[in-house]
Formats: structure tokens, C-alpha cells, sequence
């Protein structure tokens, strides 16, 4: 089992069962990502979230969106998404 921390810094128990759960209930989001191959990197400490669609990114160009999303761009091609306060955003409905 494994303690994980709400927004509001509130430990929860994480049985393997409701990690599980978790991992399953975000496979039809992560088919649904613009390229099959991807990677995440969490920064606890910042609270940011790091998705890259290609490694290394070496972006060109970089634009922030208004809801707190910064996107990296190489030319045309976006290659990353950089989530700010990433623990604050709530589940899609």
C-alpha cells in the first residue's frame, strides 16, 4: 500500500487494487494522445508535469496558454506540454 498526498496535503492510502483502477481508467486518454510514443516526468517539488512527444525536445518556440499549459513547439510540430500546478487540476468528467 502507498501514501499519496491530495491537493490539500492529505495523505491516502493507495491499496495496488485502486493503483490499478488509476492506471485503467487513463488508457482510453492516453490512446488518444497525438503520438504513440511519449514520456512523463512529474517535478513534486514544483508541482509541474512534463509530457514530451520527442526526446530530446529541443523546442523552438514555446506558447502559454490561458488555463496554464505551456506548450513547446519545434518549427510547427508540437513536441511537449509542460502542466503548471499539476496536483490542482481536476479529472476530466
Amino acid at each position: 500500500m502507498d501514501i499519496v498526498y491530495s491537493v490539500n496535503d492529505v495523505p491516502i492510502r493507495f491499496t495496488r487494487e485502486r493503483w490499478f483502477h488509476a492506471v485503467l481508467q487513463s488508457v482510453p486518454l492516453l490512446l488518444d494522445f497525438p503520438t504513440p510514443k511519449f514520456w512523463v516526468d512529474y517535478d513534486r517539488e514544483a508541482d509541474v508535469l512534463y509530457i514530451s512527444f520527442d526526446r530530446p525536445q529541443n523546442a523552438t518556440n514555446s506558447e502559454m496558454t490561458e488555463d496554464g499549459l505551456l506548450l513547446r513547439y519545434r518549427d510547427e510540430q508540437l513536441i511537449g506540454v509542460t502542466i503548471l500546478d499539476a496536483s490542482t487540476r481536476s479529472a476530466l468528467s
